[in-house]
């Protein structure tokens, strides 16, 4: 049989009920489990079997959903966080340690830049920002000895840009580093990054993945191709023993599966930042449906993008599924079905006129969500990047009149009557 579909994975992917199992996939609700022996448990707390103890570090359901995960990306591998922002500071932990240096494109999502920046430097990582389309040579002077990742987004937040992946991946892999892209925006259905050389995928799974506004969750998919024992010095914490199991060393035990596995019984176990088994199961529902509401969002995205191209009100738009936007050959090289529902866009008149445009949107909400059903909006200079100084909303490519407006499920029309009108009488 040739390989499923995305629309069959998205469906069936992670769990295959046997004979009068659940058609559904089941929540496991407990927070232990049995066993027969105490050297049966024993076996599992020193990782020489596979099986379930405690919820905080695993659980059937959470890895059912993280098995359907890795499977739409194309990956070994995964694990479900807390949240998206758990799951970027588990990627990039489970490889540095203090002293530690990671490289990251500029204009990312303001909270991982705030994870980056300023929460890393306090337990000793240091970060170096670059636009990401900055030349090689800028790129390549970043580097230093300590250099463990490099970072970026495959569709930025909120600036709506497209990596050139391929270009990213030989910069990271020519200094023996991998690289951890967040694949939030476009989701496994528009884009699948491992398959142009990506090492580390992650999600916030509480945008498309589950696509209805009701999880907060996140998920780091692992390709399973970075060989960290050729670059064993750079990786001690997988290449060296682990004392605290024993003298066990990951990338040797556990090969592929090395990664996600130090990341379950290392970071999990000490940090707790699991996904609730009952999350886990509402994320599944959402990605049973994800290939169908992508689809549609970025459909109704290129209409309403189109529209306010048009507008005279309209200082400037970035929606790379536009044939005018800079992203566009990007686009069509790593997603070439569509983008996203995610755009960015300007009006005349500065924020007083963005304030009362938004006030008088009817359809279309203000929150601080995105990539859901119902369409939404949000100003990121005085919302989730408010945090950031005019210079750093600068460096990350983030204009102090860009608003970010998500298009959801309604019929597109109804959107761009609300757009008009809004448009019409904030004058």
């Amino acid at each position: 049989m040739k390989k499923p579909g995305i629309g069959t994975l998205c469906v069936h992917a992670g769990y295959e009920p046997k004979k009068g199992e659940p058609r559904q996939m089941p929540i496991i609700q407990s927070t232990t489990f049995k066993y027969e022996t105490s050297d049966q448990m024993g076996a599992l707390f020193d990782l020489e079997a596979a099986g379930y103890f405690y919820t905080r570090l695993q659980n059937p359901t959470n890895d059912m959903v993280a098995a359907r995960l890795a499977a739409l990306e194309g990956g070994v591998a995964g694990m479900l966080t807390s949240s998206g922002q758990a799951a970027n500071f588990f990627a990039c932990l489970n490889i540095c340690e203090a002293g530690s240096h990671i490289v990251s494109t500029a204009s990312i999502y303001g909270g991982t830049y705030n994870l980056l920046a300023v929460s890393f430097k306090k337990i000793g990582i240091d970060v170096s920002f670059v636009d990401q389309d900055a030349s090689d040579e800028e790129i390549e002077k970043l580097f230093r000895p300590e250099t463990r990742a490099v970072f970026a987004e495959t569709v930025t937040n909120p600036g709506v840009r497209v990596l050139d992946i391929e270009r990213w991946v030989k910069i990271a892999h020519s200094h023996g580093v991998p690289i951890i892209v967040d694949n939030t925006f476009p989701t496994p259905v528009n884009c699948r990054p491992i398959e142009w050389g990506v090492d580390i995928v992650t999600h916030s799974t509480t945008k498309y993945l589950d696509g209805h506004g009701t999880t907060v969750g996140g998920a780091i998919i692992d390709s399973g191709n970075f060989d960290w024992m050729a670059h064993a010095d750079k990786y001690p914490g997988l290449t060296t023993p682990d004392a605290s199991y024993h003298g066990l060393t990951y990338a040797t035990k556990f090969g592929k599966l090395a990664y996600i596995t130090k990341a379950t019984a290392h970071l999990m176990r000490d940090f707790g930042s699991i996904q609730a088994p009952q999350n886990a199961f509402y994320l599944n529902l959402g990605i049973q449906t994800l290939h169908l509401r992508v689809k549609r969002c970025c459909e109704s995205a290129l209409k309403v993008a189109k529209m306010l191209q048009s507008r005279p009100e309209v200082k400037w738009i970035r929606y790379s599924d536009l044939e005018t936007d800079p992203d566009h050959a990007n686009q069509l090289k790593y997603c070439p079905d569509g983008s996203c529902g995610v755009m960015a866009f300007a009006l005349k008149g500065g924020r007083d006129f963005a304030n009362r445009f938004m006030d008088n949107l009817k359809l279309i909400t203000i929150e601080t969500h995105v990539a859901d059903c119902h369409s939404c909006i949000l100003h990121p200079a005085s919302h989730t990047h408010r945090q950031l100084s005019d210079e750093q909303l600068a460096a990350a490519g983030i204009d102090p009149d860009l608003m970010r407006l998500s298009i959801g499920l309604e019929d597109a029309d109804d959107v761009i009557a609300d757009l008009i009108q809004a448009i019409d009488n904030a004058k």
